[in-house]
């Protein structure tokens, strides 16, 4: 079994550096995410006991007074640290310009749905699961798709 520091890559790309003990997370480690989140813990037997995610862009995610995105300021963590666009220019992800969603999909958060064959790839258009059927419901009604994509206005020369 794995014993001592080391890396282990899970199958959806997520990698864990840090300590092993008896082949589980154990002790001072950290998960590294596809997406470019980290989360850096304390665990034992598997199990992070404390624990902290930072989101890619460096916002640090509190799970006690987050205001981060609520009913009292929508603003992106991008917008927070670079200000707003101008009016006519909304920012519609953290992302700016946003990932350029491919035809008839959906993007949903950590990659794109395909209503279709109901898959959902991350990023890279890799493999990552097949959508349930609430999933599948949740996605429709909610996830910015396609065909919602602005164009911006050019004005003829």
């Amino acid at each position: 079994r794995m014993e001592g520091q080391g890396s282990y890559t899970l199958p959806t790309g997520t990698e864990y550096r840090g300590a092993l003990r008896d082949g589980m997370f154990d002790g001072e480690g950290e998960l590294l995410f596809p997406n470019g989140g980290r989360y850096r813990a304390v665990w034992h037997r598997g199990v992070p006991t404390q624990g902290k995610y930072t989101f890619a862009d460096g916002l640090e995610y509190k799970d006690k007074k987050w205001h981060y995105c609520d009913g009292y300021d929508r603003r992106f963590y991008t917008e927070i640290c670079s200000g707003l666009k101008p009016a006519g220019i909304s920012q519609f992800t953290n992302l700016d310009p946003p990932k350029k969603i491919p035809e008839g999909c959906y993007d949903c958060g950590d990659g794109f749905y395909n209503p279709e064959t109901r898959v959902i790839v991350d990023y890279k258009l890799r493999f990552l699961r097949n959508a349930d059927d609430d999933e599948h419901e949740w996605i429709i009604r909610t996830c910015r798709k396609a065909w919602d994509e602005t164009i911006e206005h050019k004005p003829k020369p």
